[in-house]
Protein backbone atom coordinates (compact mmCIF):
# COMPACT_ATOMS: atom_id res chain seq x y z
CA UNK A 1 0.00 0.00 0.00
CA UNK A 2 1.33 3.43 -0.95
CA UNK A 3 0.87 6.29 1.46
CA UNK A 4 -1.63 8.83 0.20
CA UNK A 5 -3.07 6.54 -2.49
CA UNK A 6 -6.80 6.05 -2.46
CA UNK A 7 -8.26 2.57 -2.58
CA UNK A 8 -11.61 0.90 -3.11
CA UNK A 9 -12.74 -2.51 -1.94
CA UNK A 10 -13.51 -5.01 -4.70
CA UNK A 11 -15.21 -8.28 -3.93
CA UNK A 12 -14.54 -11.70 -5.44
CA UNK A 13 -15.35 -15.26 -4.40
CA UNK A 14 -12.51 -15.23 -1.86
CA UNK A 15 -13.53 -11.98 -0.18
CA UNK A 16 -12.59 -8.30 -0.33
CA UNK A 17 -9.44 -6.94 -1.98
CA UNK A 18 -8.03 -3.43 -1.81
CA UNK A 19 -7.61 -2.02 -5.31
CA UNK A 20 -6.24 1.43 -6.27
CA UNK A 21 -9.30 3.64 -6.65
CA UNK A 22 -8.43 4.71 -10.21
CA UNK A 23 -7.61 1.16 -11.42
CA UNK A 24 -9.91 -0.46 -13.96
CA UNK A 25 -8.84 -3.96 -12.97
CA UNK A 26 -10.44 -5.69 -10.00
CA UNK A 27 -10.08 -8.25 -7.24
CA UNK A 28 -8.82 -11.21 -9.25
CA UNK A 29 -6.11 -9.09 -10.87
CA UNK A 30 -5.26 -7.50 -7.52
CA UNK A 31 -4.56 -10.92 -6.11
CA UNK A 32 -2.76 -12.14 -9.24
CA UNK A 33 -0.21 -9.33 -9.45
CA UNK A 34 1.02 -10.28 -5.98
CA UNK A 35 1.74 -13.81 -7.17
CA UNK A 36 3.01 -13.53 -10.73
CA UNK A 37 6.04 -11.25 -10.83
CA UNK A 38 7.82 -13.62 -13.20
CA UNK A 39 9.29 -11.80 -16.20
CA UNK A 40 8.63 -8.20 -15.14
CA UNK A 41 6.89 -7.78 -18.49
CA UNK A 42 3.21 -7.11 -18.94
CA UNK A 43 1.08 -8.65 -21.64
CA UNK A 44 2.16 -8.37 -25.25
CA UNK A 45 0.21 -5.89 -27.37
CA UNK A 46 -0.94 -8.70 -29.66
CA UNK A 47 -2.39 -10.59 -26.69
CA UNK A 48 -4.25 -7.56 -25.37
CA UNK A 49 -5.77 -6.80 -28.76
CA UNK A 50 -6.69 -10.44 -29.35
CA UNK A 51 -8.40 -10.84 -26.00
CA UNK A 52 -10.36 -7.60 -26.27
CA UNK A 53 -11.52 -8.57 -29.75
CA UNK A 54 -12.64 -11.94 -28.37
CA UNK A 55 -14.66 -10.24 -25.62
CA UNK A 56 -16.26 -7.91 -28.15
CA UNK A 57 -17.15 -10.78 -30.48
CA UNK A 58 -18.58 -12.79 -27.60
CA UNK A 59 -20.77 -9.82 -26.61
CA UNK A 60 -22.06 -9.52 -30.18
CA UNK A 61 -22.89 -13.24 -30.24
CA UNK A 62 -24.52 -13.08 -26.81
CA UNK A 63 -26.74 -10.19 -27.91
CA UNK A 64 -27.75 -11.96 -31.13
CA UNK A 65 -28.63 -15.15 -29.24
CA UNK A 66 -30.52 -13.21 -26.52
CA UNK A 67 -28.10 -14.40 -23.84
CA UNK A 68 -27.48 -10.82 -22.69
CA UNK A 69 -29.59 -7.69 -22.86
CA UNK A 70 -28.68 -5.03 -25.41
CA UNK A 71 -27.79 -2.43 -22.76
CA UNK A 72 -25.13 -4.49 -21.01
CA UNK A 73 -23.93 -6.10 -24.24
CA UNK A 74 -23.73 -2.72 -25.95
CA UNK A 75 -21.72 -1.28 -23.06
CA UNK A 76 -19.26 -4.19 -23.31
CA UNK A 77 -18.89 -3.62 -27.06
CA UNK A 78 -18.34 0.11 -26.56
CA UNK A 79 -15.78 -0.57 -23.81
CA UNK A 80 -13.88 -2.91 -26.13
CA UNK A 81 -13.95 -0.30 -28.90
CA UNK A 82 -12.53 2.25 -26.49
CA UNK A 83 -9.56 -0.02 -25.85
CA UNK A 84 -9.13 -1.19 -29.45
CA UNK A 85 -9.82 1.96 -31.45
CA UNK A 86 -8.86 4.70 -29.03
CA UNK A 87 -5.96 2.82 -27.42
CA UNK A 88 -7.11 3.69 -23.92
CA UNK A 89 -6.54 1.71 -20.72
CA UNK A 90 -3.68 -0.42 -22.09
CA UNK A 91 -1.74 0.26 -18.87
CA UNK A 92 -4.50 -1.54 -16.95
CA UNK A 93 -3.44 -4.93 -18.31
CA UNK A 94 -1.00 -5.51 -15.49
CA UNK A 95 -0.72 -9.30 -15.20
CA UNK A 96 2.72 -10.72 -16.07
CA UNK A 97 3.16 -12.37 -19.47
CA UNK A 98 3.72 -15.68 -17.64
CA UNK A 99 0.95 -16.14 -15.12
CA UNK A 100 -1.49 -18.80 -13.97
CA UNK A 101 -2.00 -22.05 -15.84
CA UNK A 102 -4.26 -21.63 -18.88
CA UNK A 103 -3.87 -17.85 -18.57
CA UNK A 104 -6.85 -17.50 -16.22
CA UNK A 105 -5.28 -14.49 -14.51
CA UNK A 106 -4.91 -12.60 -17.76
CA UNK A 107 -8.42 -13.53 -18.90
CA UNK A 108 -9.79 -12.12 -15.65
CA UNK A 109 -7.59 -9.02 -15.93
CA UNK A 110 -9.26 -8.44 -19.31
CA UNK A 111 -12.75 -9.18 -17.98
CA UNK A 112 -12.32 -6.75 -15.09
CA UNK A 113 -10.92 -3.90 -17.18
CA UNK A 114 -13.70 -4.19 -19.75
CA UNK A 115 -16.33 -4.50 -17.00
CA UNK A 116 -15.21 -1.32 -15.25
CA UNK A 117 -14.92 0.66 -18.48
CA UNK A 118 -18.42 -0.56 -19.38
CA UNK A 119 -19.72 0.42 -15.94
CA UNK A 120 -18.55 3.98 -16.51
CA UNK A 121 -20.27 3.95 -19.90
CA UNK A 122 -23.45 2.95 -18.00
CA UNK A 123 -22.85 5.89 -15.59
CA UNK A 124 -21.92 3.54 -12.77
CA UNK A 125 -18.85 3.47 -10.54
CA UNK A 126 -15.95 1.04 -10.86
CA UNK A 127 -16.65 -2.09 -8.87
CA UNK A 128 -20.44 -1.86 -8.99
CA UNK A 129 -20.56 -5.34 -10.42
CA UNK A 130 -24.18 -5.93 -9.53
CA UNK A 131 -24.94 -3.91 -12.66
CA UNK A 132 -22.34 -5.51 -14.95
CA UNK A 133 -20.08 -8.30 -13.77
CA UNK A 134 -16.64 -9.42 -15.11
CA UNK A 135 -17.63 -13.11 -14.98
CA UNK A 136 -21.37 -13.09 -15.49
CA UNK A 137 -21.43 -10.62 -18.37
CA UNK A 138 -18.00 -9.92 -19.91
CA UNK A 139 -17.01 -13.60 -19.66
CA UNK A 140 -20.48 -14.86 -20.63
CA UNK A 141 -20.42 -18.03 -22.80
CA UNK A 142 -16.65 -18.25 -22.35
CA UNK A 143 -13.89 -19.82 -20.28
CA UNK A 144 -10.21 -19.05 -19.95
CA UNK A 145 -9.80 -22.51 -21.47
CA UNK A 146 -11.21 -21.53 -24.87
CA UNK A 147 -10.46 -17.79 -24.94
CA UNK A 148 -6.74 -18.06 -24.21
CA UNK A 149 -6.03 -20.69 -26.90
CA UNK A 150 -7.99 -18.54 -29.35
CA UNK A 151 -6.07 -15.40 -28.34
CA UNK A 152 -2.84 -17.38 -28.55
CA UNK A 153 -3.50 -18.37 -32.14
CA UNK A 154 -4.48 -14.82 -33.06
CA UNK A 155 -1.42 -13.31 -31.36
CA UNK A 156 0.96 -15.65 -33.14
CA UNK A 157 -0.71 -14.92 -36.48
CA UNK A 158 -0.16 -11.21 -35.78
CA UNK A 159 3.46 -11.91 -34.88
CA UNK A 160 3.98 -13.87 -38.08
CA UNK A 161 2.41 -11.00 -39.99
CA UNK A 162 5.35 -8.87 -38.83
CA UNK A 163 8.12 -11.48 -38.91
CA UNK A 164 7.56 -12.87 -42.41
CA UNK A 165 7.96 -9.49 -44.19
CA UNK A 166 11.18 -8.96 -42.23
CA UNK A 167 12.48 -12.30 -43.49
CA UNK A 168 11.60 -11.35 -47.06
CA UNK A 169 13.76 -8.22 -46.65
CA UNK A 170 16.68 -10.52 -45.80
CA UNK A 171 15.91 -12.87 -48.70
CA UNK A 172 15.92 -9.98 -51.18
CA UNK A 173 19.18 -8.61 -49.73
CA UNK A 174 20.82 -12.03 -50.14
CA UNK A 175 19.55 -12.36 -53.72
CA UNK A 176 20.82 -8.89 -54.58
CA UNK A 177 24.22 -9.72 -53.11
CA UNK A 178 24.21 -12.98 -55.06
CA UNK A 179 23.82 -11.05 -58.31
CA UNK A 180 26.54 -8.60 -57.30
CA UNK A 181 28.97 -11.40 -56.40
CA UNK A 182 28.14 -13.69 -59.34
CA UNK A 183 31.45 -13.04 -61.15
CA UNK A 184 33.73 -13.66 -58.17
CA UNK A 185 35.26 -17.15 -58.15
CA UNK A 186 36.54 -18.56 -54.89
CA UNK A 187 37.67 -21.76 -53.24
CA UNK A 188 34.79 -23.81 -51.91
CA UNK A 189 35.13 -25.52 -48.56
CA UNK A 190 33.93 -28.85 -47.23
CA UNK A 191 34.88 -30.08 -43.74
CA UNK A 192 36.35 -26.55 -43.40
CA UNK A 193 39.05 -27.66 -45.86
CA UNK A 194 39.70 -26.45 -49.41
CA UNK A 195 37.34 -27.92 -52.00
CA UNK A 196 36.49 -27.26 -55.63
CA UNK A 197 35.95 -23.65 -56.70
CA UNK A 198 32.52 -22.03 -56.55
CA UNK A 199 31.39 -18.45 -56.95
CA UNK A 200 30.75 -16.10 -54.08
CA UNK A 201 27.46 -15.30 -55.76
CA UNK A 202 26.54 -18.96 -55.80
CA UNK A 203 27.05 -19.18 -52.07
CA UNK A 204 24.75 -16.22 -51.44
CA UNK A 205 22.15 -17.59 -53.85
CA UNK A 206 22.11 -20.76 -51.75
CA UNK A 207 21.71 -18.71 -48.56
CA UNK A 208 18.75 -16.89 -50.11
CA UNK A 209 17.18 -20.20 -51.14
CA UNK A 210 17.64 -21.64 -47.65
CA UNK A 211 15.97 -18.70 -45.91
CA UNK A 212 13.23 -18.57 -48.56
CA UNK A 213 12.39 -22.26 -48.15
CA UNK A 214 12.40 -22.04 -44.35
CA UNK A 215 10.15 -18.97 -44.47
CA UNK A 216 7.74 -20.70 -46.85
CA UNK A 217 7.41 -23.55 -44.36
CA UNK A 218 5.83 -21.13 -41.87
CA UNK A 219 2.72 -21.23 -44.06
CA UNK A 220 1.57 -24.66 -42.84
CA UNK A 221 1.72 -23.59 -39.20
CA UNK A 222 -0.06 -20.37 -40.10
CA UNK A 223 -2.92 -22.29 -41.70
CA UNK A 224 -3.37 -24.53 -38.65
CA UNK A 225 -3.47 -21.49 -36.36
CA UNK A 226 -6.50 -20.15 -38.21
CA UNK A 227 -8.71 -22.79 -36.56
CA UNK A 228 -9.74 -21.53 -33.12
CA UNK A 229 -11.33 -23.14 -30.08
CA UNK A 230 -13.65 -20.27 -29.11
CA UNK A 231 -16.98 -21.71 -28.01
CA UNK A 232 -15.48 -24.82 -26.44
CA UNK A 233 -15.66 -23.20 -22.96
CA UNK A 234 -14.21 -25.29 -20.13
CA UNK A 235 -13.57 -28.75 -21.59
CA UNK A 236 -14.41 -28.45 -25.27
CA UNK A 237 -18.06 -29.43 -24.99
CA UNK A 238 -19.43 -25.91 -25.40
CA UNK A 239 -21.15 -25.97 -22.00
CA UNK A 240 -23.03 -22.77 -21.06
CA UNK A 241 -23.15 -21.41 -24.60
CA UNK A 242 -26.41 -20.58 -26.40
CA UNK A 243 -27.28 -22.18 -29.71
CA UNK A 244 -25.38 -20.67 -32.69
CA UNK A 245 -23.18 -18.63 -30.33
CA UNK A 246 -19.97 -20.25 -31.53
CA UNK A 247 -20.49 -19.66 -35.23
CA UNK A 248 -21.57 -16.04 -34.69
CA UNK A 249 -18.67 -15.29 -32.31
CA UNK A 250 -15.96 -16.73 -34.57
CA UNK A 251 -17.40 -15.07 -37.66
CA UNK A 252 -17.46 -11.71 -35.87
CA UNK A 253 -13.94 -12.28 -34.54
CA UNK A 254 -12.64 -12.99 -38.04
CA UNK A 255 -14.34 -9.84 -39.31
CA UNK A 256 -12.93 -7.40 -36.75
CA UNK A 257 -9.46 -8.97 -36.59
CA UNK A 258 -8.99 -9.29 -40.35
CA UNK A 259 -7.70 -12.83 -39.74
CA UNK A 260 -9.20 -15.79 -41.65
CA UNK A 261 -10.38 -17.57 -38.51
CA UNK A 262 -12.65 -20.60 -38.55
CA UNK A 263 -14.13 -22.73 -35.73
CA UNK A 264 -12.00 -25.73 -34.81
CA UNK A 265 -13.98 -28.78 -35.94
CA UNK A 266 -13.16 -30.77 -32.82
CA UNK A 267 -13.34 -28.42 -29.85
CA UNK A 268 -11.91 -30.94 -27.40
CA UNK A 269 -8.89 -31.27 -29.65
CA UNK A 270 -8.73 -27.47 -29.74
CA UNK A 271 -8.30 -27.37 -25.96
CA UNK A 272 -6.12 -30.46 -25.55
CA UNK A 273 -3.57 -30.06 -28.33
CA UNK A 274 -1.16 -27.24 -29.04
CA UNK A 275 0.20 -28.88 -32.18
CA UNK A 276 -0.40 -25.79 -34.33
CA UNK A 277 1.67 -23.66 -31.96
CA UNK A 278 4.42 -26.27 -31.70
CA UNK A 279 4.54 -26.62 -35.48
CA UNK A 280 4.85 -22.87 -35.95
CA UNK A 281 7.54 -22.64 -33.30
CA UNK A 282 9.47 -25.46 -34.98
CA UNK A 283 9.23 -23.64 -38.32
CA UNK A 284 10.61 -20.50 -36.66
CA UNK A 285 13.41 -22.61 -35.22
CA UNK A 286 14.23 -23.90 -38.70
CA UNK A 287 14.41 -20.32 -39.97
CA UNK A 288 16.84 -19.61 -37.12
CA UNK A 289 18.97 -22.63 -38.05
CA UNK A 290 19.38 -21.36 -41.61
CA UNK A 291 19.92 -17.70 -40.74
CA UNK A 292 22.33 -18.60 -37.95
CA UNK A 293 24.30 -20.80 -40.34
CA UNK A 294 24.77 -18.06 -42.91
CA UNK A 295 25.72 -15.61 -40.14
CA UNK A 296 28.43 -18.07 -39.09
CA UNK A 297 29.74 -18.26 -42.66
CA UNK A 298 29.87 -14.49 -42.95
CA UNK A 299 31.89 -14.27 -39.74
CA UNK A 300 34.34 -16.84 -41.08
CA UNK A 301 34.62 -15.29 -44.55
CA UNK A 302 35.24 -11.87 -43.01
CA UNK A 303 37.84 -13.12 -40.53
CA UNK A 304 41.15 -11.32 -40.73
CA UNK A 305 42.00 -8.97 -42.29
CA UNK A 306 45.51 -10.48 -42.25
CA UNK A 307 45.46 -13.73 -40.29
CA UNK A 308 42.02 -15.00 -41.33
CA UNK A 309 40.13 -16.00 -44.46
CA UNK A 310 39.41 -12.40 -45.45
CA UNK A 311 37.30 -13.17 -48.52
CA UNK A 312 34.75 -10.44 -47.85
CA UNK A 313 34.75 -7.05 -46.20
CA UNK A 314 32.11 -6.07 -43.65
CA UNK A 315 30.77 -2.57 -43.01
CA UNK A 316 31.73 -0.95 -39.71
CA UNK A 317 28.60 -0.10 -37.71
CA UNK A 318 30.61 0.94 -34.65
CA UNK A 319 34.14 0.57 -33.31
CA UNK A 320 35.01 -3.08 -32.95
CA UNK A 321 37.14 -2.83 -29.85
CA UNK A 322 37.47 -0.68 -26.78
CA UNK A 323 41.24 -1.28 -26.74
CA UNK A 324 42.36 -2.13 -30.30
CA UNK A 325 42.02 0.94 -32.56
CA UNK A 326 40.64 0.42 -36.05
CA UNK A 327 39.31 -3.07 -35.40
CA UNK A 328 36.10 -3.96 -37.25
CA UNK A 329 34.11 -6.89 -35.86
CA UNK A 330 31.20 -8.82 -37.41
CA UNK A 331 29.02 -7.47 -34.59
CA UNK A 332 25.70 -7.71 -36.42
CA UNK A 333 26.39 -11.30 -37.45
CA UNK A 334 27.25 -12.11 -33.84
CA UNK A 335 24.02 -10.50 -32.68
CA UNK A 336 22.12 -12.49 -35.27
CA UNK A 337 23.65 -15.69 -33.93
CA UNK A 338 22.40 -14.78 -30.45
CA UNK A 339 18.94 -14.04 -31.82
CA UNK A 340 18.93 -17.47 -33.46
CA UNK A 341 20.06 -19.16 -30.25
CA UNK A 342 17.17 -17.44 -28.48
CA UNK A 343 14.65 -18.69 -31.04
CA UNK A 344 16.00 -22.23 -30.77
CA UNK A 345 15.70 -22.03 -26.97
CA UNK A 346 12.17 -20.68 -27.26
CA UNK A 347 11.23 -23.64 -29.41
CA UNK A 348 12.55 -26.00 -26.77
CA UNK A 349 10.26 -24.29 -24.25
CA UNK A 350 7.30 -24.68 -26.61
CA UNK A 351 8.08 -28.34 -27.29
CA UNK A 352 8.20 -29.23 -23.60
CA UNK A 353 5.04 -27.22 -22.91
CA UNK A 354 3.16 -28.77 -25.85
CA UNK A 355 3.66 -32.28 -24.49
CA UNK A 356 2.83 -31.23 -20.92
CA UNK A 357 -0.92 -30.99 -21.47
CA UNK A 358 -3.10 -33.40 -19.53
CA UNK A 359 -6.51 -34.77 -20.43
CA UNK A 360 -8.90 -31.99 -21.51
CA UNK A 361 -6.50 -29.04 -21.32
CA UNK A 362 -2.96 -27.89 -21.87
CA UNK A 363 -2.40 -25.31 -19.13
CA UNK A 364 1.08 -24.18 -20.26
CA UNK A 365 -0.30 -21.57 -22.65
CA UNK A 366 1.21 -18.32 -21.28
CA UNK A 367 4.75 -19.73 -21.33
CA UNK A 368 4.30 -21.04 -24.87
CA UNK A 369 2.89 -17.77 -26.14
CA UNK A 370 5.64 -15.68 -24.58
CA UNK A 371 8.27 -17.91 -26.21
CA UNK A 372 6.76 -17.70 -29.70
CA UNK A 373 6.11 -13.95 -29.54
CA UNK A 374 9.67 -13.38 -28.29
CA UNK A 375 10.85 -15.20 -31.42
CA UNK A 376 8.65 -13.27 -33.86
CA UNK A 377 9.53 -9.99 -32.14
CA UNK A 378 13.27 -10.63 -32.47
CA UNK A 379 12.86 -11.46 -36.15
CA UNK A 380 10.72 -8.37 -36.75
CA UNK A 381 13.12 -6.08 -34.88
CA UNK A 382 16.55 -7.29 -35.93
CA UNK A 383 16.43 -9.11 -39.26
CA UNK A 384 15.83 -5.89 -41.29
CA UNK A 385 18.79 -4.27 -39.50
CA UNK A 386 20.96 -7.29 -40.26
CA UNK A 387 19.93 -7.17 -43.91
CA UNK A 388 20.39 -3.43 -44.40
CA UNK A 389 23.47 -2.76 -42.30
CA UNK A 390 25.46 -5.94 -42.85
CA UNK A 391 24.36 -7.96 -45.88
CA UNK A 392 23.86 -4.99 -48.20
CA UNK A 393 27.27 -3.57 -47.23
CA UNK A 394 29.37 -6.68 -47.82
CA UNK A 395 32.19 -6.38 -50.34
CA UNK A 396 34.27 -9.01 -52.14
CA UNK A 397 38.05 -9.19 -51.72
CA UNK A 398 38.69 -10.14 -55.35
CA UNK A 399 42.47 -10.26 -55.03
CA UNK A 400 42.34 -12.69 -52.10
CA UNK A 401 39.67 -14.84 -53.76
CA UNK A 402 41.72 -15.27 -56.95
CA UNK A 403 44.94 -15.81 -55.04
CA UNK A 404 43.42 -18.63 -53.01
CA UNK A 405 42.20 -20.40 -56.16
CA UNK A 406 45.64 -20.24 -57.74
CA UNK A 407 47.45 -21.33 -54.59
CA UNK A 408 45.16 -24.13 -53.42
CA UNK A 409 46.37 -27.58 -54.49
CA UNK A 410 42.78 -28.91 -54.34
CA UNK A 411 42.14 -27.58 -57.83
CA UNK A 412 44.17 -30.54 -59.02
CA UNK A 413 40.77 -32.29 -58.88
CA UNK A 414 39.98 -30.62 -62.19
CA UNK A 415 42.97 -32.39 -63.74
CA UNK A 416 42.07 -35.82 -62.39
CA UNK A 417 39.86 -36.85 -65.35
CA UNK A 418 42.82 -36.14 -67.69
CA UNK A 419 45.81 -37.45 -65.72
CA UNK A 420 44.15 -39.93 -63.33
CA UNK A 421 43.40 -39.90 -59.61
CA UNK A 422 46.77 -41.23 -58.41
CA UNK A 423 48.88 -38.82 -60.46
CA UNK A 424 46.63 -35.99 -59.34
CA UNK A 425 47.14 -37.04 -55.70
CA UNK A 426 50.94 -37.05 -56.19
CA UNK A 427 50.72 -33.60 -57.73
CA UNK A 428 48.69 -32.39 -54.71
CA UNK A 429 51.35 -33.64 -52.29
CA UNK A 430 54.19 -32.12 -54.32
CA UNK A 431 52.41 -28.77 -54.38
CA UNK A 432 52.16 -28.73 -50.60
CA UNK A 433 55.80 -29.81 -50.19
CA UNK A 434 57.35 -27.39 -52.70
CA UNK A 435 54.91 -24.46 -52.33
CA UNK A 436 54.55 -24.50 -56.11
CA UNK A 437 51.08 -24.10 -57.59
CA UNK A 438 49.29 -26.88 -59.43
CA UNK A 439 49.46 -24.69 -62.53
CA UNK A 440 53.26 -24.45 -62.32
CA UNK A 441 53.77 -28.15 -61.68
CA UNK A 442 51.34 -29.43 -64.33
CA UNK A 443 52.80 -27.23 -67.07
CA UNK A 444 56.44 -27.88 -66.09
CA UNK A 445 55.84 -31.65 -66.20
CA UNK A 446 54.15 -31.40 -69.58
CA UNK A 447 50.90 -32.87 -68.31
CA UNK A 448 48.81 -30.14 -69.92
CA UNK A 449 49.33 -26.95 -71.87
CA UNK A 450 48.60 -23.57 -70.35
CA UNK A 451 45.65 -23.16 -72.72
CA UNK A 452 44.22 -26.53 -71.66
CA UNK A 453 44.70 -25.61 -68.02
CA UNK A 454 42.94 -22.27 -68.45
CA UNK A 455 40.01 -24.05 -70.08
CA UNK A 456 39.79 -26.57 -67.24
CA UNK A 457 40.01 -23.92 -64.53
CA UNK A 458 37.41 -21.79 -66.26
Amino acid sequence: MHKGMKYRLDLDSLGEVEIPADAYYGAFTGRAVKQYNVTGRRAHEHLIRSFVMIKRSAAVANIKTDAIDAERGGAIIEACDTILDEGKHREQFVVDMINSGAGTAFNMNTNEVIANVALEILKRKKGEYEHLHPNDHVNMSQSSNDTYPTAMHMSILMGLGEAVPALHILIEALRSKSDEFSGFKKIGRTHLMDALPVTLGGEFAAYAEAVSNATANLASGKKALQSVALGGTAVGTGANTPKEYREIAVEELARISGLPLTPEKNMQYGLQSRAAVASTSAALRNVALEVGRLANDIRLMASGPVAGISEIGIPAVHAGSSIMPGKVNPSLAECMNMVCFGIIGNDTTVAYAAQAGQFELNVMLPGMLKAVLDSTDMIRNFVPVFAANLIEGLTANEKRLQQDIENSPVIVTLLAPKIGYLKAADLFKESLKTNKTIRELAISKGMVSERELDALFK
